[in-house]
């Protein structure tokens, strides 16, 4: 049963990205315990340097309790001075040494983060569920001088920090209890912040090795105040965590925008469709306002609100309960939208762009649901495609725009092309790669993203990833994208992936994994007849496979070339592992 209900009207403020002047925290009269230097001289500082100003006020819950803003930087400060001194790094500054830091979804990670930075170091964030030898790569490559292990990842990593001979260094108690006794002692370095390396991500690997992306502390900084402008986050906002901490999506837009403003964090130690709906569903303060996940979580939490909520008087209660306290949810999923009916916001994000494009979805748009709006603050997006010709340009420009407007070629308008970017949010470089990373961009500066997408009606829409998402059938192209989000409109239909196989007649032909509700049947003709209400005739999946469960990674997203071969291993023409 749903906990008792306690509503009050949340208030959308709009917040201005905050100035980098920040006052430092007080102690009664005895004056500031950090006066925050680097932050007076250079915006583009990271997140710990704000945390002063916040002091008191409640920045993080988890498993361990609860944990002020002074809690997490007074620890944050204690554990950097415990890297240097392993280190021997006299002065404080690792100058972009790589520290590798596997945590749980707590305190720990956020600590971890802010000391790798205080000490002058890039954070290389590390996945618990990763096999090992994944993670001996990860730490390898980065080439990282150190490795932060949270008390119950010891065991893992102990030998493989051995036999890299990489020291590893258990977190202390006082990360997750305690706070320094005299801060004043080692306060951060003031330092020019904007080009020093901050992070890298590891991309998921489908089409080879992982790569590891490299973001500078202005990159960050460029993705969290444009979404903090974009998202109208305040220090009023709760959010509930339950993602991953290894992906762009659970480190940036899910932790660093929060702790940028001065929001709570409510962190679960990880996904329980039950827990997500009790905290939904709580009176207690602080009560959650704000949530972000992928489609898988979605999905589940469908599962569990189709099984436990079934009275009707109950629904009406989850949603009464939803609609009033949840402000904002980030979502390309159309049944939940259907329970909660509350502001949804699409995003686009890149593993080396973190976010670029972003926009409130309203219910009108909801049919088509690929719009991604416009771009953050300060990056550029041009659609090409290529030059037959080849004389001045390598490609030709269907559209150019930024935040303010968008200018679109006569003659191309609502014409498909290649998605570029070009930024402050895009990263620096593929680390130790400089080959893959020239190959990225165009000569002139533009990051190639390797998506298919659209300017019409004001907005940017995706169709899909060119190399798998565009199906390319009778000679129309076909966003699967698009299929998918149309046919979760379909009210037996759990979950989809629209995939193109390879056919002698068509090219590929369109067709549909797709999951039912317990207790529903769906057969390919009923499907084909609902369909022909929403979609064009060419693209109509052409085939229809029911399967149990979609294999997702842990960020929901659906390999489909892998897909396309464990679905149909003898079909000719399927793509070869690793193919483009």
């Amino acid at each position: 049963m749903p906990l008792p209900y306690v509503g009050m009207a949340l208030r959308r403020l709009a917040w201005a990205v905050a100035s980098c002047r920040l006052a430092p925290w007080t102690r009664g009269a005895s004056g500031p315990l950090h006066s925050a230097p680097a932050a007076r001289s250079d915006c583009s500082a990271p997140v710990f340097i704000r945390a002063p100003a916040f002091g008191d006020r409640l920045a993080l819950i988890d498993q361990h309790g609860r944990h002020t803003y002074k809690d997490l930087y007074l620890r944050s400060l204690r554990l950097s001075r415990e890297i240097c001194q392993l280190r021997a790094c006299a002065d404080g500054d690792l100058r972009e040494e790589r520290v590798s830091l596997l945590c749980s979804n707590d305190v720990s990670f956020v600590v971890a983060q802010w000391a790798a930075w205080m000490s002058g170091g890039v954070a290389v964030p590390l996945y618990r569920k990763h096999p090992r030898a994944q993670l001996e790569y990860f730490i390898q490559d980065s080439r990282s001088s150190v490795v932060l292990a949270g008390p119950e990842h010891v065991e893992l990593l102990s030998p493989v920090a051995q036999k890299l001979g990489v020291p590893l260094l258990p977190l202390p108690p006082t990360v997750y209890h305690g706070v320094a006794e005299d801060p004043e002692e080692g306060l951060v370095l003031e330092r020019n912040w904007r080009d020093r390396g901050a992070m890298i991500i590891y991309t998921s690997g489908t089409t080879g090795r992982p790569k590891g992306v490299l973001s500078t502390h202005d990159n960050i900084r460029a993705v969290v105040t444009g979404l903090v402008h974009k998202w109208a986050w305040t220090k009023d906002d709760v959010i509930l965590h339950v993602l991953p901490l290894h992906h762009v999506h659970g480190v940036v837009n899910k932790l660093l925008c929060p702790l940028w403003v001065g929001a709570t964090c409510v962190m679960l130690p990880e996904f329980s469709a039950q827990l997500v709906w009790e905290k939904f569903l709580s009176s207690e303060a602080p009560q959650i306002n704000v949530f972000m996940a992928v489609p898988t979580i979605y999905s589940k939490l469908m599962d569990y609100y189709d099984k436990h909520f079934t009275q009707p008087h109950v629904q009406d209660f989850v949603r009464a309960v939803c609609e009033e306290k949840i402000r904002s949810v980030s979502i390309v999923h159309l049944p939940i939208w259907k329970v909660l009916k509350i502001t949804l916001c699409s995003l686009y994000f890149k593993m080396c762009l973190y976010v670029s494009l972003n926009t409130p979805v309203f219910p009108a748009q909801l049919p088509g649901f690929c719009s991604v709006g416009t771009p953050l603050p300060g990056v550029e997006v041009r659609i090409v495609s290529e030059n037959p010709q080849k004389d001045s340009s390598p490609y030709l420009i269907h559209a150019e725009g930024s935040e303010e407007n968008t200018k679109v070629t006569p003659g191309f308008e609502e014409k498909e092309g290649e998605l570029l970017v070009r930024g402050p949010s895009v990263f620096r470089e593929y680390w130790d790669k400089p080959e893959e990373t020239k190959a990225a961009f165009t000569s002139d500066g533009w990051f190639k993203t390797g998506d298919t997408v659209v300017f019409k009606d004001g907005c940017y829409w995706i169709r899909g990833r060119t190399s798998v998402d565009i199906i390319k059938s009778g000679g129309y192209k076909v966003s699967a994208l698009e299929v998918e989000r149309l046919l979760l409109a379909h009210p037996s239909i759990t979950d989809v992936a629209v995939i193109g196989v390879p056919d002698m007649t068509w090219g590929q032909r369109v067709t549909a994994v797709v999951t039912l509700q317990e207790g529903h049947s769906l057969s390919h003709r009923e499907l084909k007849e609902w369909a022909r209400g929403v979609l064009a005739p060419y693209a109509v999946p052409s085939e229809l496979l029911l399967v149990e469960e979609i294999p997702r990674n842990q960020m929901g997203k659906v390999n489909k070339r892998d897909l396309v071969r464990q679905l149909y291993p003898h079909e000719k023409g399927a793509p070869e592992a690793g193919s483009q």
